[in-house]
C-alpha cells in the first residue's frame, strides 16, 4: 500500500503550531510541605505578610506577594532567613493579556544552599519601590527594567536609562515594540551625527542583519573566491548571488558579463 501524498512545497515556511506563539507545557508544582526548610521559611513570611500563592518548582520556592510589601519581604528574607544574594531581578510584559507586569526577584541562600523566587504583579503605571538599599545587584537591574520595560521605580539613587540613550523613545523589550525598531530607531544615528537634513543623502539605517554585499571586502569575504582584506572588487572573478528557494539557499555563479547586473542589485 502506497503512502498518501503530502505537499512538500515551502515546508520550512509553514508554521509548526496553529497559534501564533508556542506555549510550553508548565513545569509541575510541588507542595511546600515537601521541603522542611521551605516550610519554615514560608511560615515566617506568612506570619508577617499576605502570601497570595506558594509552591515549589524545580527545587525552588516560589511565593507571590503584594507589590507594596516588596521591600519588607526582601528585608525579612535577607536578615532573618539568610537569603544573602539577589541573583536576578526583572519583569515580564503581560500588558496585552492582563494590563500588568510580572516582577520577579531571584534569591540565593549560600548558607542553606536554597533558591527562592519572589513574584508580584503591578499595573503599567504603578510605581514599584526600589530594593537597591537591600541588595546592591538591584541597582543596575532596576535601571535595566526601567529602560527596557518602562517600569517606574521610586527610591532609586540614580534612576536613568542603562542601555539606550537618554532621549530614546519607548522601551525595546515590550512585546509591542517592533523587532527591527521603529522609525525613531531607523533614523536615530543619522539624525544625531549628521542631522535630519542628511536623511535623503545617506538613507535609512540598514537593519537587515542577513544582508550580504558581495562587493564588500571589508566586512565580508567573497564566498568560494577568497580575496585579501579590503581588496577592490575584480571584474575577472565570478560573483555570487544568493537566492532563496523553498527555504534552501542556492548559490549561482554568474558569468563575467552578468557582473554589472549583480553590482546594480547590491
Amino acid at each position: 500500500m502506497m503512502r498518501s501524498y503530502s505537499d512538500k512545497q515551502n515546508v520550512q515556511k509553514k508554521p509548526y503550531f496553529s497559534d501564533r506563539y508556542f506555549v510550553a507545557p508548565q513545569i509541575p508544582k510541588d507542595i511546600v510541605e515537601s521541603d522542611e526548610i521551605f516550610t519554615n521559611d514560608l511560615s515566617v513570611l506568612k506570619a508577617k505578610f499576605e502570601i497570595k500563592e506558594a509552591y515549589i518548582q524545580r527545587g525552588q520556592l516560589v511565593v507571590y506577594i503584594d507589590p507594596k510589601d516588596n521591600v519588607a519581604v526582601l528585608k525579612t528574607l535577607r536578615d532573618e532567613l539568610s537569603y544573602n544574594f539577589l541573583t536576578e531581578h526583572s519583569a515580564i510584559d503581560w500588558l496585552a493579556k492582563s494590563g500588568e507586569f510580572e516582577i520577579f526577584y531571584q534569591l540565593l541562600s549560600t548558607f542553606k544552599r536554597k533558591r527562592l523566587r519572589v513574584k508580584c504583579f503591578i499595573k503599567e503605571k504603578e510605581v514599584l519601590k526600589s530594593v537597591s538599599s537591600l541588595y546592591a545587584s538591584a541597582n543596575w537591574a532596576e535601571r535595566e527594567m526601567y529602560d527596557m520595560f518602562g517600569v517606574i521605580i521610586s527610591g532609586h539613587p540614580y534612576m536613568k536609562r542603562l542601555l539606550m540613550p537618554d532621549d530614546w523613545f519607548d522601551h525595546p523589550l515590550r512585546k509591542t515594540y517592533p523587532l527591527h525598531g521603529d522609525e525613531v530607531a531607523q533614523w536615530y544615528e543619522i539624525d544625531k551625527i549628521f542631522g535630519k537634513e542628511y536623511r535623503d543623502i545617506i538613507g535609512p539605517e540598514e537593519r537587515d542583519s542577513a544582508r550580504i554585499d558581495v562587493n564588500d571586502t571589508y566586512r565580508f569575504a567573497h564566498l568560494n573566491h577568497e580575496v585579501p582584506f579590503g581588496a577592490e572588487p575584480s571584474q575577472e572573478k565570478t560573483f555570487t548571488d544568493y537566492q532563496e528557494e523553498g527555504g534552501v539557499f542556492i548559490v549561482k555563479k554568474l558569468k563575467k558579463e552578468d557582473a554589472k547586473i549583480v553590482k546594480e542589485r547590491y
